[in-house]
């Protein structure tokens, strides 16, 4: 049995110089400090993709929440409109966050399904739109998941954000998945 290293062996301080950067340099910058700028366009690129997918869900959603029709559809159509609402729910942390960051998020409409991860969809048939809704989701789900990857620890803030948002993702493809298999 290996005894526990000597707790005096470990050097855990803080690095002084960079607390005194961040207390002094580029105030106007809010919370973001000097050891968050070599990522900063990087993050905030991929939070626009992020969000322009958002977008275009929510419009999907908003769509097949109000042409859904047949046995099932109002239950699903009052989900669908919940899923909505939580998109829009994503859309606005993304945003804020790329303000946050001093992006600017991209909320440019002619340009929302070409920076989009996931295609828009206008099906008529219930199951159909729900098979979009389910390939949207697991792309949205892969999307974030990628993201996450890259962050890293690059910023903490960002990649706890977006792993609050998969879950809700991964939460939104296993209740779709269940409603196709009624």
């Amino acid at each position: 049995m290996t005894s526990p290293p000597d707790s005096s062996s470990f050097n855990l301080t803080l690095d002084e110089a960079a607390l005194k950067a961040a207390a002094t340099h580029d105030l106007d910058e809010g919370a973001i400090t000097p050891a968050s700028s070599p990522y900063r366009n990087a993050i905030v690129g991929l939070l626009n993709g992020a969000l322009a997918t958002e977008l275009v869900c929510i419009l999907r959603y908003k769509r097949h929440h109000f042409t859904a029709h047949g046995l099932a559809s109002p239950a699903i159509a009052a989900e669908l409109l919940v899923h909505a609402n939580e998109e829009t729910a994503h859309a606005d942390l993304l945003a804020r966050r790329i303000v946050q960051l001093g992006g600017e998020p991209d909320f440019e409409p002619n340009s929302l399904l070409q920076r989009s991860h996931a295609p828009y969809d206008d099906s008529s048939d219930l199951k159909a739109m729900l098979r979009a809704d389910l390939a949207a989701e697991r792309v949205a789900v892969e999307a974030y998941r990628q993201m996450i990857a890259l962050i890293g620890d690059k910023d903490p803030t960002t990649k706890r954000m977006l792993e609050s948002i998969l879950a809700d993702e991964e939460e939104h493809a296993d209740e779709i998945k269940d409603w196709l298999a009624q």
